[in-house]
């Protein structure tokens, strides 16, 4: 053999070696990222090649799949009650990918999870039959929600202080699903995109606000716990009206009549005394009303319900005038309606807070769990005798302050009202807060509820935590109540 055809038979030999050495990278160490990859339109087809399993309220299925004409993906995600489960579910969308319980548990869904495959499925690559999502939804409590944010932008949760099950969460304005649902749904996507009201986003979830006065009962749990007073009873030091430290600006209280000035804590809640509540932040220092209020759940960047959570937060860095602010809820104190619905539901549960989840089991197609999420995972944020005080004075709020709109016949309800500042001076329509618990005398059930209205359409003059989210709150609790 000549040296040029010796050469060029190395020169293949070699090229061969590369060619088989990379197929051998390629399938072997790049399959599993080439098969996950988002552009891969062989996952999309498998995805959506067989009927999806089921995201299930109470022993039913609020999700279905059903099979397409024409294109090559098979079925497509269909919703009962879309709009009412929208802030649970999410959308599974061909095109657009998929979010909340649908995106989370992608996998089970679809069928594409390895605990759903039997041995020879793990070997051949089959895809199994997918399994269910089960979850803590109760449907009196998510359609009363619903029901009472109507028209309002807004959101709302209630959960089970005992266990942290989400009972129920509403975001408003909100959608249909079914609607984005295939691959030709680009107007009603385009649609919603533009809705300058978000109806996509999760205000229960994803949105944080100024609490307003809800904050208060941080503070309150604050003054406690540190000992700045001794009881809710205890006469406080606290001029009225308050002078912003280093400033000449004069914080009033909305109630000028209101017997604010060295109010007990139980007053202060009772009446909304903004100057109470700064002054106390002001003398416990930033540092410990931060305490608090991490204790509470703010500020805690993975909060997973298991959809995650948008971090509340309570700043950092404040002179002494915003944290004063900050003792009202106000300058950068942002909550979404999970964290003070965590608030209260500490208060409710002798000061222990039970971890919030929305998903009780993860099963697969025969029924046999996956996953299950526990109730008896809670954290002591406050201690009982403190958690105790603070009930009885948020019962004074609703059966002799500003909270009446949530009274409950037979049930011993303690409650916080809140309108916070919305804008530049606040130039904007204030949101309306409602935070609370309720607790049947007989049976012994519970619940505690946080909601938010954002805009209702009132007059500004009408907008009150009372007469605007209380009644909400009070729908969802009786309803609760009457599981």
């Amino acid at each position: 053999m000549n040296k040029t055809i010796r050469r060029a038979s190395v020169f293949c030999l070699l090229m061969v070696l590369a060619l088989l050495v990379r197929a051998t990278w390629v399938q072997g160490y790049e399959a599993k990222a080439l098969a996950d990859d988002e552009h891969n339109r062989r996952k999309t087809i498998a995805q959506y090649a067989q009927p999806l399993g089921d995201i299930i309220v109470a022993g039913s299925p609020v999700t279905g799949s059903k099979e397409t004409t024409g294109g090559d993906l098979r079925y497509k995600r269909t919703y009962t009650q879309g709009e009412l489960y929208a802030a649970v579910t999410g959308y599974s969308s061909q095109a657009y990918g998929a979010t909340q319980l649908e995106g989370v548990y992608g996998d089970v869904l679809d069928g594409t999870d390895d605990r759903l495959k039997n041995p020879k499925d793990l070997l051949t690559g089959e895809q199994a039959t997918p399994g269910n999502v089960l979850t803590t939804i109760d449907p009196g409590v998510q359609k009363a929600a619903y029901e009472a944010l109507g028209d309002d932008k807004g959101a709302a949760v209630a959960m089970d202080p005992k266990t942290g099950r989400i009972l129920g969460m509403v975001s408003t304005p909100s959608y249909d699903p079914s609607k984005i649902s295939g691959t030709a749904d680009g107007d009603a996507w385009k649609a919603l995109l533009d809705d300058e009201d978000k109806p996509l986003v999760n205000r229960a979830l994803r949105q944080p606000l100024a609490p307003g006065s809800t904050f208060k009962l941080v503070v309150a749990a604050a003054a406690l716990e540190n000992g700045l007073y001794g009881s809710v009873d205890e006469r406080t030091d606290s001029p009225d009206p308050y002078t912003l430290p280093n400033t000449s600006t004069v914080l009033r209280n909305e109630n000028a009549s209101a017997p604010c000035a060295n109010a007990t804590l139980r007053t202060a809640l009772q009446y909304s005394c903004n100057n109470v509540f700064a002054k106390a932040a002001v003398d416990l220092g930033q540092d410990k009303v931060k305490n608090m209020a991490d204790a509470f759940g703010f500020d805690t960047e993975k909060l997973d319900v298991p959809v995650r959570a948008a971090p509340s937060v309570y700043p950092t860095g404040m002179d002494e005038a915003q944290t004063a602010l900050s003792g009202i809820g106000q300058f950068e104190v942002t909550a979404t309606p999970l964290q003070m619905a965590m608030v209260t539901s500490a208060l409710a549960n002798g000061g222990e807070l039970a971890a919030p989840h929305m998903v009780s089991r993860v099963t697969d197609g025969d029924g046999t769990t996956l996953e299950e999420s526990g109730d008896d995972d809670r954290e002591r944020v406050v201690e009982e005798s403190t958690a105790k005080q603070l009930r009885s004075a948020m019962v004074t709020v609703v059966e002799e302050g500003t909270g009446a709109n949530a009274r409950i016949p037979g049930a011993e309800v303690g409650g916080k009202t809140g309108t916070a500042q919305n804008g530049v001076d606040n130039s904007n329509t204030p949101y309306a807060w409602f935070t609370s618990y309720a607790k049947d005398r007989e049976s012994g059930e519970e619940v505690a509820v946080a909601v938010i209205v954002e805009d209702s359409g009132s007059a500004r003059s009408e907008v009150s935590g009372n007469g605007l989210a209380a009644p909400i709150a009070q729908k969802m609790m009786k309803a609760a109540l009457e599981r």
